[in-house]
Protein backbone atom coordinates (compact mmCIF):
# COMPACT_ATOMS: atom_id res chain seq x y z
CA UNK A 1 0.00 0.00 0.00
CA UNK A 2 1.15 3.73 -0.76
CA UNK A 3 -0.08 6.59 0.88
CA UNK A 4 1.04 10.31 -0.10
CA UNK A 5 2.16 11.89 3.08
CA UNK A 6 3.76 15.47 3.47
CA UNK A 7 5.67 17.58 6.14
CA UNK A 8 4.46 20.97 6.68
CA UNK A 9 5.95 23.78 9.34
CA UNK A 10 2.54 25.49 10.38
CA UNK A 11 2.31 28.78 11.65
CA UNK A 12 6.00 29.75 9.58
CA UNK A 13 6.58 30.96 6.29
CA UNK A 14 10.03 29.84 6.71
CA UNK A 15 11.40 26.17 6.62
CA UNK A 16 12.54 24.66 9.47
CA UNK A 17 11.12 26.65 11.99
CA UNK A 18 7.25 27.18 13.45
CA UNK A 19 5.55 23.31 13.90
CA UNK A 20 6.16 20.33 11.95
CA UNK A 21 2.87 18.01 11.01
CA UNK A 22 2.42 15.06 8.73
CA UNK A 23 -0.34 14.54 6.61
CA UNK A 24 -1.70 12.12 5.17
CA UNK A 25 -3.72 11.83 2.34
CA UNK A 26 -6.27 8.91 2.23
CA UNK A 27 -7.69 7.46 -0.80
CA UNK A 28 -9.29 4.50 0.90
CA UNK A 29 -10.15 3.61 4.95
CA UNK A 30 -7.08 2.72 6.59
CA UNK A 31 -6.75 0.01 9.56
CA UNK A 32 -7.78 1.64 12.81
CA UNK A 33 -4.20 0.64 14.38
CA UNK A 34 -2.35 1.77 11.29
CA UNK A 35 -3.04 5.18 12.36
CA UNK A 36 -1.06 5.29 15.82
CA UNK A 37 1.72 3.49 14.30
CA UNK A 38 2.04 5.76 11.23
CA UNK A 39 2.45 8.37 13.59
CA UNK A 40 4.31 7.02 16.04
CA UNK A 41 6.72 6.69 12.76
CA UNK A 42 6.93 10.08 11.74
CA UNK A 43 7.68 10.98 15.69
CA UNK A 44 6.41 14.36 15.31
CA UNK A 45 3.61 15.96 17.67
CA UNK A 46 0.99 15.58 15.24
CA UNK A 47 0.04 13.36 12.51
CA UNK A 48 -2.80 13.85 10.73
CA UNK A 49 -4.97 11.41 7.88
CA UNK A 50 -7.53 13.72 5.87
CA UNK A 51 -10.08 11.16 4.41
CA UNK A 52 -12.14 11.31 1.58
CA UNK A 53 -16.13 11.16 3.17
CA UNK A 54 -17.97 9.47 -0.10
CA UNK A 55 -16.37 7.18 -2.63
CA UNK A 56 -16.87 10.17 -5.13
CA UNK A 57 -14.95 12.36 -3.51
CA UNK A 58 -11.75 14.03 -4.74
CA UNK A 59 -8.77 16.28 -2.82
CA UNK A 60 -9.11 18.68 -5.69
CA UNK A 61 -12.36 19.58 -6.02
CA UNK A 62 -14.59 18.27 -2.92
CA UNK A 63 -14.89 20.69 0.02
CA UNK A 64 -15.29 18.69 2.91
CA UNK A 65 -13.22 15.86 4.62
CA UNK A 66 -12.79 13.70 7.62
CA UNK A 67 -9.57 14.48 9.89
CA UNK A 68 -7.87 12.76 12.40
CA UNK A 69 -4.97 13.95 14.75
CA UNK A 70 -2.90 11.65 16.10
CA UNK A 71 0.25 11.81 18.21
CA UNK A 72 3.34 9.15 18.47
CA UNK A 73 0.99 8.09 21.54
CA UNK A 74 -2.44 8.62 21.00
CA UNK A 75 -5.29 10.18 19.21
CA UNK A 76 -5.90 13.74 20.53
CA UNK A 77 -9.81 15.38 19.75
CA UNK A 78 -8.25 18.74 18.63
CA UNK A 79 -4.74 19.94 16.81
CA UNK A 80 -4.63 23.56 15.20
CA UNK A 81 -0.80 23.45 13.44
CA UNK A 82 -1.56 19.73 11.57
CA UNK A 83 -5.21 21.19 10.58
CA UNK A 84 -3.24 24.20 8.96
CA UNK A 85 -1.00 22.01 7.73
CA UNK A 86 -3.48 19.89 6.38
CA UNK A 87 -5.55 22.76 4.62
CA UNK A 88 -2.24 23.71 3.29
CA UNK A 89 -1.62 20.23 2.02
CA UNK A 90 -5.07 20.09 -0.12
CA UNK A 91 -4.77 24.25 -0.83
CA UNK A 92 -0.81 24.41 -2.17
CA UNK A 93 -0.05 20.76 -3.29
CA UNK A 94 -3.49 19.43 -4.36
CA UNK A 95 -4.67 22.70 -5.82
CA UNK A 96 -7.85 22.74 -4.27
CA UNK A 97 -10.60 24.51 -5.95
CA UNK A 98 -12.58 25.71 -3.12
CA UNK A 99 -12.04 28.94 -0.75
CA UNK A 100 -13.13 27.36 1.99
CA UNK A 101 -12.78 23.46 3.27
CA UNK A 102 -14.18 21.73 5.97
CA UNK A 103 -13.32 19.33 8.02
CA UNK A 104 -15.30 16.95 9.97
CA UNK A 105 -13.26 16.26 13.56
CA UNK A 106 -13.39 15.56 16.91
CA UNK A 107 -13.86 18.88 18.17
CA UNK A 108 -16.99 19.10 14.89
CA UNK A 109 -16.58 21.01 12.04
CA UNK A 110 -13.57 23.02 11.58
CA UNK A 111 -13.45 25.30 8.57
CA UNK A 112 -9.91 26.69 6.79
CA UNK A 113 -10.10 29.61 4.53
CA UNK A 114 -7.09 31.11 2.51
CA UNK A 115 -6.85 35.10 2.91
CA UNK A 116 -4.10 36.19 0.87
CA UNK A 117 -1.11 34.55 2.17
CA UNK A 118 -2.48 33.54 5.47
CA UNK A 119 -4.14 30.35 6.15
CA UNK A 120 -7.31 30.87 8.80
CA UNK A 121 -8.79 28.72 10.89
CA UNK A 122 -12.26 28.54 12.35
CA UNK A 123 -11.68 27.07 15.89
CA UNK A 124 -13.73 26.28 19.00
CA UNK A 125 -13.22 28.75 21.85
CA UNK A 126 -12.42 27.89 25.44
CA UNK A 127 -12.58 29.57 28.49
CA UNK A 128 -10.08 28.85 31.44
CA UNK A 129 -11.58 29.11 34.95
CA UNK A 130 -10.14 30.36 37.96
CA UNK A 131 -7.85 27.80 39.07
CA UNK A 132 -7.64 26.79 43.30
CA UNK A 133 -3.62 26.83 43.70
CA UNK A 134 -3.21 24.35 45.82
CA UNK A 135 -4.36 21.42 43.57
CA UNK A 136 -1.97 22.05 41.20
CA UNK A 137 0.75 23.90 43.13
CA UNK A 138 3.30 21.08 42.87
CA UNK A 139 3.03 20.86 38.66
CA UNK A 140 3.79 24.93 38.54
CA UNK A 141 6.53 24.34 41.14
CA UNK A 142 8.07 21.70 38.61
CA UNK A 143 7.77 24.49 35.77
CA UNK A 144 8.36 27.84 36.86
CA UNK A 145 10.39 27.20 40.37
CA UNK A 146 10.48 29.80 42.37
CA UNK A 147 9.04 32.23 39.35
CA UNK A 148 6.07 34.75 40.13
CA UNK A 149 2.87 33.96 39.35
CA UNK A 150 0.23 36.10 38.55
CA UNK A 151 -3.16 34.16 37.47
CA UNK A 152 -3.95 30.03 37.53
CA UNK A 153 -6.64 29.26 35.31
CA UNK A 154 -8.23 25.62 34.04
CA UNK A 155 -10.38 25.26 30.55
CA UNK A 156 -11.89 21.42 31.64
CA UNK A 157 -13.40 21.29 27.90
CA UNK A 158 -9.64 20.41 26.89
CA UNK A 159 -7.70 19.85 30.62
CA UNK A 160 -5.14 22.35 29.87
CA UNK A 161 -4.09 24.42 32.63
CA UNK A 162 -3.09 28.37 32.01
CA UNK A 163 -0.14 29.89 34.19
CA UNK A 164 0.49 33.17 33.63
CA UNK A 165 3.92 34.52 34.59
CA UNK A 166 4.12 38.12 36.67
CA UNK A 167 3.93 41.10 33.93
CA UNK A 168 6.98 41.65 35.12
CA UNK A 169 8.86 39.17 33.35
CA UNK A 170 9.82 39.98 29.60
CA UNK A 171 9.44 37.62 26.55
CA UNK A 172 13.13 36.41 27.01
CA UNK A 173 12.81 35.37 30.61
CA UNK A 174 10.01 32.79 29.41
CA UNK A 175 12.27 31.79 26.60
CA UNK A 176 15.13 31.06 28.59
CA UNK A 177 13.08 28.63 31.14
CA UNK A 178 14.39 25.54 31.39
CA UNK A 179 11.83 23.28 32.01
CA UNK A 180 11.77 19.41 32.41
CA UNK A 181 8.45 18.72 31.49
CA UNK A 182 9.07 14.43 32.00
CA UNK A 183 8.79 15.62 35.67
CA UNK A 184 5.33 16.88 35.10
CA UNK A 185 4.21 13.11 34.96
CA UNK A 186 4.85 12.15 38.54
CA UNK A 187 3.71 15.56 40.04
CA UNK A 188 0.56 15.50 38.71
CA UNK A 189 -1.83 13.23 40.27
CA UNK A 190 -5.22 14.23 39.61
CA UNK A 191 -5.18 13.59 36.25
CA UNK A 192 -6.98 16.88 35.31
CA UNK A 193 -4.45 17.98 33.31
CA UNK A 194 -3.50 17.06 30.01
CA UNK A 195 -1.39 20.08 28.48
CA UNK A 196 0.16 22.95 30.49
CA UNK A 197 0.15 26.58 28.97
CA UNK A 198 2.75 29.21 30.69
CA UNK A 199 2.37 32.83 29.22
CA UNK A 200 2.90 36.12 29.98
CA UNK A 201 1.89 39.75 29.18
CA UNK A 202 3.46 40.75 25.64
CA UNK A 203 3.99 44.38 25.36
CA UNK A 204 1.54 45.47 22.75
CA UNK A 205 1.17 49.37 22.56
CA UNK A 206 3.08 49.26 19.25
CA UNK A 207 3.19 46.94 16.70
CA UNK A 208 4.50 44.15 19.16
CA UNK A 209 3.31 40.96 20.09
CA UNK A 210 -0.01 40.79 22.60
CA UNK A 211 1.23 37.57 24.61
CA UNK A 212 3.74 35.24 24.40
CA UNK A 213 3.50 31.38 25.82
CA UNK A 214 5.15 27.66 25.34
CA UNK A 215 3.53 24.53 26.21
CA UNK A 216 4.25 21.14 27.35
CA UNK A 217 1.93 18.17 26.76
CA UNK A 218 4.05 14.90 28.41
CA UNK A 219 0.76 13.44 28.63
CA UNK A 220 0.49 12.70 25.10
CA UNK A 221 4.00 12.11 24.20
CA UNK A 222 4.98 15.41 23.14
CA UNK A 223 7.33 17.21 25.96
CA UNK A 224 7.08 20.97 24.29
CA UNK A 225 5.00 21.73 21.44
CA UNK A 226 6.70 24.45 18.78
CA UNK A 227 3.72 26.59 18.20
CA UNK A 228 0.00 25.11 19.38
CA UNK A 229 -3.40 25.75 18.07
CA UNK A 230 -5.66 24.31 20.19
CA UNK A 231 -3.17 26.26 23.32
CA UNK A 232 -4.15 29.46 21.70
CA UNK A 233 -7.99 28.52 21.41
CA UNK A 234 -7.96 28.61 25.03
CA UNK A 235 -5.17 31.65 25.48
CA UNK A 236 -7.31 33.50 22.82
CA UNK A 237 -10.40 33.66 24.84
CA UNK A 238 -8.13 34.38 28.42
CA UNK A 239 -5.86 37.23 27.05
CA UNK A 240 -9.04 38.78 24.71
CA UNK A 241 -10.75 38.94 28.24
CA UNK A 242 -7.53 40.51 29.98
CA UNK A 243 -6.98 43.24 27.46
CA UNK A 244 -9.75 43.76 25.85
CA UNK A 245 -9.05 43.27 22.88
CA UNK A 246 -10.74 41.24 20.03
CA UNK A 247 -8.17 41.12 17.72
CA UNK A 248 -4.46 40.06 18.76
CA UNK A 249 -1.10 39.25 17.56
CA UNK A 250 0.52 35.83 19.46
CA UNK A 251 4.02 34.45 19.28
CA UNK A 252 4.90 31.02 20.89
CA UNK A 253 8.06 31.30 22.06
CA UNK A 254 9.54 27.86 21.75
CA UNK A 255 12.98 27.27 20.23
CA UNK A 256 11.54 26.92 16.63
CA UNK A 257 8.95 29.79 17.62
CA UNK A 258 5.77 30.93 15.57
CA UNK A 259 3.30 33.59 15.12
CA UNK A 260 -0.57 33.78 15.22
CA UNK A 261 -2.88 36.23 14.30
CA UNK A 262 -6.06 36.32 16.54
CA UNK A 263 -9.60 37.09 15.88
CA UNK A 264 -11.88 36.35 18.51
CA UNK A 265 -15.61 36.35 17.12
CA UNK A 266 -18.95 36.74 19.08
CA UNK A 267 -20.37 33.42 18.31
CA UNK A 268 -18.22 31.52 20.82
CA UNK A 269 -15.52 30.57 17.91
CA UNK A 270 -11.35 32.16 17.21
CA UNK A 271 -10.32 32.76 14.03
CA UNK A 272 -6.38 31.74 14.49
CA UNK A 273 -4.45 32.64 10.94
CA UNK A 274 -0.92 31.57 10.24
CA UNK A 275 1.19 30.53 7.25
CA UNK A 276 2.54 27.37 6.13
CA UNK A 277 5.65 26.33 4.30
CA UNK A 278 5.46 22.50 2.68
CA UNK A 279 9.77 21.24 3.41
CA UNK A 280 8.59 17.04 2.34
CA UNK A 281 6.90 15.21 0.09
CA UNK A 282 6.71 11.31 -0.40
CA UNK A 283 4.10 8.10 -0.15
CA UNK A 284 4.35 5.56 2.85
CA UNK A 285 4.92 2.28 1.21
CA UNK A 286 4.05 -1.01 3.79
Amino acid sequence: MQIPVFTVDAFTNRPFSGNPAAVCLLENDLDEDLHQKIATEMNLSETAFIRKLKPGDDFTKSSCFGLRWFTPTNEVPLCGHATLASAAVLFHVQKNTNSVLTFVTLSGELKARQVKDHIILDLPLYTAYPQELKEVEELIKAAVGDMVVQDVRYSPDTKKLLVRLSDTYERSVLEDLKVSAQRFLSVEKTGKVKGLILTVKGNSSGKGHDFYSRYFAPWYGVLEDPVTGSAHAVLSSYWSEQLGKKEMLAFQCSRRGGELKISVRNDGRVDIAGQTAVVLKGNLTF
